[in-house]
């Protein structure tokens, strides 16, 4: 079982609109939702990936849950825009990349498994590094 089926993204675009769009080929939804968990684990570097997106029903993260559902939904409506709001799905999935980024950088820290291979109850830290700098600031004398 995925992480998000088809069935479950009825909360974020009506079946009718799933059925224009993807003419009743479910590979295309499939695809979208793909694209959408593989952007949001590259996001997730200091959280155990595989469990996240291993966990089903329940078990899985309410809040990462509805963002990816955004991000998957965004990908696809790309195809056509057969009676979906554009504006709104661009609003809500750049909301979906803004707090991934968020959790990137370690301004939210969501109820998610953390990489703890060693055991040791911290952080192994991200498998890739997290580098940036402070705005630029701009002198007028």
């Amino acid at each position: 079982m995925a992480f998000i089926t088809t069935e479950e993204l009825a909360t974020h675009l009506y079946c009718e609109e799933i059925e224009v769009i993807s003419r009743d080929d479910d590979t295309l939804l499939m695809a979208a939702i793909d694209a959408a968990i593989a952007e949001a684990y590259g996001y997730l570097g200091a959280y155990d990936r595989d469990k996240i997106f291993a966990a089903e029903g329940p078990g899985r993260n309410a809040l990462l849950l509805v963002f990816v559902k955004d991000m998957a939904v965004w990908h696809f409506i790309n195809l056509c825009n057969a009676g979906s709001d554009l504006e709104l799905r661009e609003k809500r999935y750049d909301r979906a990349v803004q707090w991934l980024r968020q959790v990137q950088r370690g301004d939210i820290k969501p109820a998610l498994p953390i990489a703890d291979e060693n055991g040791d109850g911290k952080p192994d830290g991200a498998a890739e590094y997290i580098y940036g700098s402070n705005p630029k600031r701009t002198q007028h004398f």
